[in-house]
């Protein structure tokens, strides 16, 4: 294992080699030498810090595969074709590739020709991939998980297939250790919101040893706060409308809570002689990587999207993001408003919200009222189910019977009642036939006491991500509070 100053050594040189910089941003000299030294590691760096060269650059100065889990095809082309452009051993598998694509990268996997794939949970597990993993004679070196946060974002809900990563590691270890000179797989996790509750529930699930925390402090001094009441509906309108006219021509990003609301807001905007569209998971893989290009190549000025859109896509130069409405918790509000500024430059963000008591404008309230009820009516309906489950099996052989078996079984894990014997095999245990059913009030209470508290509001955010110690007596000068 390589000592620090040695790894510190390695690591920028191989910075030069293949990017050509001479020095690290804070926490990234850190967390590739962890890697480097085979230390789990869990990295929280605010948006736009460079997570991604954290694990590509050990991924490049050690032999062996790293697999990166990836939760956006947007996100993986995007980094497979920087790490190309420099002639570097990288590739992806994912559910849009055409079946020679899929088959080129199944056959440099086995040839052991790659050092970086980026691959879904679900494409790490589908059955052609895992066989390869599988192969006894393939050297598997680091399993990295990108944008972590998704495991408590989704890992209960519509991608139950995230609370699985853990049997991953003693799965494949299983089958690596039987070889000579074997090295364990080391896990990294990186993100760029997580509370401490989140940080827990990550490594819980990752099932991290020891691992080394790093985290880089979310304020961002060059993004400008800034939240405004919206008295009624036509108000938010044209508050939304007047924001992005003072924009200008420069690139930004309109976040809603759902496809219907992007779809009829695109609309009143492009007869407001404002062009846009709508993006959201109601279209097609070919419209979605259309609109996508366009706005990175800035044919496109500005998309009107719902969460996913611009999560790890680097484009500098967005100046702004505003949000029609609050987003469900703070964290999601803090990833998405750091897509703007990557560049370092001034950047300017909105969020919209409804007058306090919600009698003139109730949108806000009722989104919040439908989220809640929405998880309450999932989490009842796999009560009933697990009732009806054998206490150990197979969760394809599960799921065949009960469409909805992932996500109780997802709820189950969550409440500590199931282990994961490897990816595919359960284990009930425990009060196994109870599911919690816990207020989601504190999933929305951050968000809301952010948009009424009277304090600077990145000093309410450090407070809130555990950097409590940085905002005693912070002020940050340029958000509406401190102005």
């Amino acid at each position: 294992m390589a000592n620090d100053s040695s790894a510190w050594k390695q690591a920028i040189t191989g910075l030069q080699k293949f990017w050509g910089y001479d020095h690290f941003r804070p926490v990234q000299g850190e967390a590739i030498t962890s890697l480097l030294r085979h230390q789990d590691t869990l990295v929280m760096l605010p948006t736009g810090s460079g997570k991604s060269i954290c694990f590509q650059l050990p991924a490049l100065l050690q032999p062996g595969l790293t697999l990166v889990v990836s939760p956006l095809v947007a996100l993986m082309e995007n980094q497979v074709q920087s790490l190309r452009k420099r002639h570097l051993p990288a590739s992806t598998i994912h559910s849009q590739l055409t079946s020679q694509q899929r088959r080129q990268t199944l056959r440099q996997l086995e040839k052991q020709q790659l050092r970086l794939l980026y691959l879904s949970p679900e494409s790490l597990i589908s059955k052609p991939v895992w066989e390869r993993l599988c192969s006894p004679h393939l050297f598997i070196r680091n399993l990295i998980v990108d944008e972590a946060h998704c495991i408590e974002q989704w890992g209960s809900s519509f991608r139950p297939i995230y609370r699985r990563l853990g049997a991953i590691r003693p799965a494949l270890s299983r089958i690596q250790n039987a070889r000579e000179n074997s090295c364990p797989i080391t896990i990294a996790a990186y993100t760029a919101t997580a509370n401490p509750s989140v940080q827990a529930e990550i490594q819980s699930v990752l099932q991290l040893h020891n691992p080394r925390v790093l985290r880089g402090s979310p304020y961002r001094q060059n993004l400008d706060l800034k939240v405004e009441i919206a008295w009624t509906s036509a108000c938010r309108r044209q508050k939304l409308l007047r924001f992005i006219q003072s924009q200008g021509q420069t690139s930004g990003l309109v976040y809603t809570s759902s496809r219907r609301l992007s779809e009829g807001l695109a609309t009143w905007l492009c007869q407001q002689n404002q062009p846009t569209v709508a993006y959201h998971a109601g279209l097609s893989s070919r419209e979605r990587r259309h609109i996508e290009t366009q706005w990175l190549t800035g044919d496109r000025r500005f998309v009107i999207c719902t969460s996913a859109f611009g999560m790890g896509i680097d484009k500098p130069n967005v100046r702004w993001v505003a949000h029609y409405q609050p987003p469900l918790t703070l964290s999601a509000y803090l990833q998405e408003v750091g897509r703007a500024g990557r560049d370092d430059l001034r950047s300017q963000t909105l969020l919209l919200v409804s007058e306090p008591t919600g009698w003139l404008d109730p949108q806000d309230r009722q989104m919040r009222h439908y989220f809640i009820k929405q998880i309450k009516t999932q989490q009842q309906s796999a009560q009933r189910l697990v009732s009806q489950f054998p206490a150990q099996g197979h969760i394809d052989d599960l799921e065949q019977r009960f469409p909805q078996a992932p996500i109780a079984l997802a709820l189950l894990h969550q409440a500590g009642h199931l282990t994961w014997e490897d990816p595919f095999h359960f284990r009930i245990h425990g009060a196994g036939t109870f599911l919690p059913c816990p207020s989601q009030s504190d999933q929305t209470s951050a968000i809301a006491a952010y948009i009424n508290t009277r304090q600077c509001r990145w000093q309410f955010i450090l407070q809130q991500f555990g950097f409590r110690q940085d905002a005693v007596n912070f002020r940050c000068g340029h958000c509406d509070r401190c102005r």
